[in-house]
C-alpha cells in the first residue's frame, strides 16, 4: 500500500486529496497546507488523515512514500527538492517550475536518487486527447498542418503568475504530444489589464521545422469558459471541446485538395472537399484519476511516467521562450534543440 502525502490542498490541491483518498491501491496519510480551512476540508474527505501546516514535517515523515505537490507555482522547486532529498517520489502540478535551471536540477536530483518525478500535465491523461493522439499517429488526419487551442474564462486571477504560466502549460503539453517534436521558434504577445506586469491575456505561437504551426489563446479575462483544441490535417480535421457534456470530439472529413502540377484555370487548382462530420464515442474517465493511477503504477513498478521530468522540461523551455518573447513585444525567440 503506497502512502501518499499532499502538499497544498487549496482550490485545485483538494481534488488531489479527494482522488487519492478514493483510490483503494493507496492510502492518503498526510496533508500539509497553511490554511485551516483547507486542512479541515481534507479531514472531511478523509477523517484519518494527519494534517499539518509545516510541509517539512510531511516530507520528513516515515508515514509518507510519495508526495503530490500542488502548492503555488513559486514554491514547487524548493518543496520538490526537499522531497527528493528525503527520498520521496513526487508528482508536481503544472507549471513544473518557473526556471530552466531549477527544472534541470530537479531532474538530475531525481535520477541520482532513483526517484520518480512526474509532472501534472493532466490533459495527456484525458480520453479525448488520447484519441486525438491516436488519430494523429495513425495518419487518419493526414499530415497535421496546424493546431489551435483556446483556454479562457473569467477568473481565477493570480497574483504570482500570468495567464501564460497559469493556463498555457496544459495546451503546450498537448501540442508537443500530438506533433511529437519540439518547436524551433516561439512568439507571444499579451497585455496586463488588472494587475501591472501580470498579463491577463496572452496569444502564443509555436513554429516547427517541418512547417507545422500551433497557436494558443489563454485568458482569465473572458466572458465565456472555453476549453478547445482544433487540429487541422491534410485529410481530416478534429475538434476537441472539453466543455461539451457528451460530444467532446468531432471529426470533420473536410479539406482542400492540392493543386495539380498543371491546370488550365484557377477553378481546377483548388478543390474544397466537404464530407461527413463524425462524433466518435469516447469512454470518459476522470483525467485526474487516470493521472493518479499512473503515478501510483510508476511508483510501484519503478517505471518512467508519461509526463516525467523531461516532459516537464520540454514544456518549460517553450514557456520560458514565450515569456521572453512576451517581454520583448512579441519578437520571436529561437529554441535550441535538446
Amino acid at each position: 500500500m503506497i502512502r501518499i502525502g499532499v502538499v497544498g490542498a487549496g482550490s485545485w490541491g483538494i481534488n488531489h486529496v479527494r482522488t487519492f483518498a478514493q483510490l483503494p491501491v493507496c492510502k492518503l496519510t498526510m496533508v500539509a497546507d497553511l490554511s485551516d480551512k483547507s486542512l479541515a476540508a481534507s479531514k472531511r474527505i478523509e477523517p484519518s488523515v494527519r494534517t499539518t501546516k509545516d510541509h517539512s514535517e510531511l516530507l520528513a515523515s516515515d508515514e509518507v512514500d510519495a508526495v503530490v505537490i500542488s502548492s503555488s507555482a513559486e514554491t514547487h522547486f524548493p518543496i520538490a527538492k526537499e522531497a527528493l532529498e528525503h527520498n520521496k517520489d513526487i508528482l508536481i502540478e503544472k507549471p513544473f517550475v518557473l526556471k530552466i535551471k531549477e527544472g534541470e536540477e530537479l531532474v538530475s536530483l531525481a535520477e541520482s536518487k532513483g526517484r520518480i518525478l512526474m509532472v501534472g500535465h493532466l490533459l495527456k491523461y484525458h480520453p479525448a486527447v488520447i484519441r486525438l493522439k491516436e488519430l494523429a499517429t495513425s495518419g487518419a488526419l493526414g499530415k497535421v498542418f496546424y493546431i489551435c487551442s483556446k483556454r479562457v474564462n473569467l477568473g481565477v486571477v493570480r497574483a504570482n503568475e500570468n495567464a501564460l504560466w497559469s493556463l498555457a502549460p496544459h495546451d503546450i503539453s498537448v501540442m508537443l504530444y500530438l506533433l511529437d517534436r519540439d518547436p524551433v521558434m516561439v512568439a507571444a504577445t499579451g497585455q496586463s489589464y488588472i494587475q501591472k506586469g501580470i498579463e491577463d491575456v496572452v496569444f502564443f505561437a509555436l513554429y516547427f521545422s517541418s512547417g507545422e504551426m500551433c497557436h494558443g489563446h489563454v485568458s482569465w479575462l473572458d466572458p465565456h469558459k472555453i476549453r478547445e483544441f482544433i487540429v487541422v490535417g491534410s485529410k481530416k480535421m478534429a475538434v476537441f471541446d472539453d466543455m461539451e457534456a457528451t460530444e467532446k470530439m468531432k471529426i470533420y472529413d473536410k479539406g482542400v485538395e492540392g493543386a495539380p502540377e498543371s491546370y488550365a484555370s484557377y477553378g481546377e487548382a483548388i478543390a474544397i472537399r466537404m464530407g461527413d462530420i463524425y462524433v466518435p464515442w469516447i469512454r470518459m474517465v476522470e483525467p485526474l484519476r487516470s493521472e493518479a493511477l499512473h503515478f501510483l503504477e510508476c511508483v510501484k513498478e519503478r517505471k518512467t511516467p508519461l509526463t516525467d521530468g523531461k516532459d516537464g522540461m520540454r514544456v518549460l523551455r517553450v514557456l520560458e521562450a514565450a515569456q521572453l518573447s512576451l517581454r520583448n513585444g512579441g519578437t520571436p525567440v529561437k529554441l535550441e534543440s535538446h
